[in-house]
């Protein structure tokens, strides 16, 4: 059996060794956390939250109960609704406009085209020119994130700046269409957007959201992703309007966490922690545990370890109040 580490202990490791180094310089990395010892979820997401946002985070946290974390559109859905896309289109096109010394309004209500325009001594048709050609150098050029997700923030920053530009309707569109609440897709055919997003692009729109979080001032995006649902097998008498998981749809959530490790590679900074509760271990449960979906299971069990101290950096971590192991300090710490 593993030994488990201080929640707090992992938290301050955790923190120094990836939100402020690892994944703020572009990485990438998924964790599996099991608190014991009546260690709250929600106490251990709200540090991580804490945290994430004091290093410069956008966090997102997500139930298994609340959200189909089975379904990598879902996912992605549910953390756009979190995100501030008129926020980030303004900052990147202030970002992109102040790096050519353009003079630039100071009240977020007056940065429209006009008004720049005006400051600038320039037509309001060449400073149009002029602003759709940098949003074409500087973000439809920039193939870290995928074409349809660049071509909704090229509107999005259209709309920040030159909404009479804008055919009507298509910023909400694609607000709508990135929450997954958009019917029909056809409303977007203008646009130049002819898919919903769904399993077979939910995971590169995601690695775009990371990238275009850390272009636009943003560490980069922390998720946590609760999955003690997943453990229940039994419904309740009464529906409760929580969503509760067949054994084959919990395979299928394996199947999303094994596929977010094996793309962190195509992922940037993005940090992924998922939360279990003890029955997640139980090495009996072939049904629900992690070790009936055993592609998952050997990428992040820790079948070697030390029996006297736990691996703040392994992928599989084992958290209590106070911790049955020694205490390990990293970067040049005693141990």
């Amino acid at each position: 059996m593993s030994t488990s580490m201080s929640a707090n202990d992992w938290l301050s490791i955790l923190r120094r060794e990836y939100l402020q180094d690892f994944v703020r310089n572009g990485g990438a990395a998924v964790k599996f956390v099991v608190p014991l010892d009546c260690l709250e979820h929600d106490d251990l997401v709200e540090q991580l939250r804490l945290a994430a946002e004091e290093d410069g985070y956008l966090f997102v946290s997500l139930d298994s109960a609340t959200t189909k974390t089975q379904m990598i559109d879902r996912i992605f859905h549910a953390i756009a609704r979190d995100v501030a896309w008129e926020d980030l289109a303004y900052a990147f096109l202030r970002s992109i406009l102040s790096e050519k010394h353009y003079l630039l309004p100071d009240d977020r209500n007056d940065f429209r085209l006009a008004q720049i325009a005006a400051l600038n001594a320039n037509d309001l048709g060449e400073m149009r020119v002029i602003i759709i050609h940098l949003l074409r150098e500087r973000l439809f050029r920039d193939y870290a994130m995928t074409q349809e997700f660049r071509i909704a923030m090229m509107w999005l920053c259209r709309a920040q700046i030159d909404p009479e530009g804008v055919p009507t309707g298509i910023p909400e569109g694609i607000k709508d269409w990135l929450r997954g609440e958009l019917k029909p897709i056809s409303t977007l055919k203008s646009a130049l957007i002819f898919q919903k997003i769904g399993r077979h692009n939910g995971r590169h729109m995601l690695s775009s959201l990371s990238h275009w979080l850390h272009i636009n001032g943003n560490a980069g995006l922390v998720l946590t992703l609760d999955i003690s649902r997943y453990m229940e097998a039994k419904r309740p008498g009464e529906p409760d309007g929580s969503i509760y998981y067949s054994g084959p749809m919990v395979l299928d959530g394996y199947n999303v966490l094994r596929q977010f490790i094996d793309d962190t590679d195509d992922l940037g900074h993005c940090l992924i922690m998922v939360i279990a509760p003890p029955g997640f271990l139980d090495e009996l449960d072939k049904k629900r545990g992690l070790f009936a979906y055993q592609a998952l299971m050997f990428r992040i069990w820790d079948e070697v370890h030390d029996r006297k101290r736990t691996n703040p950096l392994s992928s599989l971590v084992r958290l209590s109040r106070h911790g049955d192991s020694a205490t390990i300090h990293l970067r040049g710490g005693s141990q």
